[in-house]
């Protein structure tokens, strides 16, 4: 089992920036992709950013060039991940999901809102 918690939303006008972390705990050794995922109201949950071990990673066209998913890190019995995002604009008021997968499951955490608005 992995544990995955959020931290970082929040408010925030258009052009300012935030800075989302994730930490994973449990059977962190299994873990091959960490990533982030957005989901607005009244919007299917949607891909942002994601990145494996070995750090290829992929992004949705609408925040290239203005969101950066960090390396996984390992630090003790934990990995993290974090998302940096700039420019923001009010269509990425969402509520952000860190997603970690292994081999055989995929986890969520609980979510952090970020609402962009002027």
């Amino acid at each position: 089992q992995v544990q995955l918690v959020e931290s970082g939303g929040g408010l925030v006008q258009p052009g300012g920036s935030l800075r989302l972390s994730c930490a994973a705990s449990g059977s962190i050794f299994n873990i091959n992709v960490m990533g982030w995922y957005r989901q607005a109201p009244g919007k299917e949950r949607e891909l942002v950013s994601i990145i494996t071990n070995d750090g290829s990673t992929n992004y949705t066209d609408s925040v290239k060039g203005r969101f950066a998913i960090s390396r996984i890190s390992r630090d003790g019995a934990k990995k993290t991940v974090s998302l940096q995002m700039n420019s923001l604009k009010p269509e990425d008021t969402a509520v952000y999901y860190c997603n970690a997968l292994t081999y055989g499951s995929n986890y969520w955490g609980q979510g952090t809102q970020v609402i962009v608005f002027s």
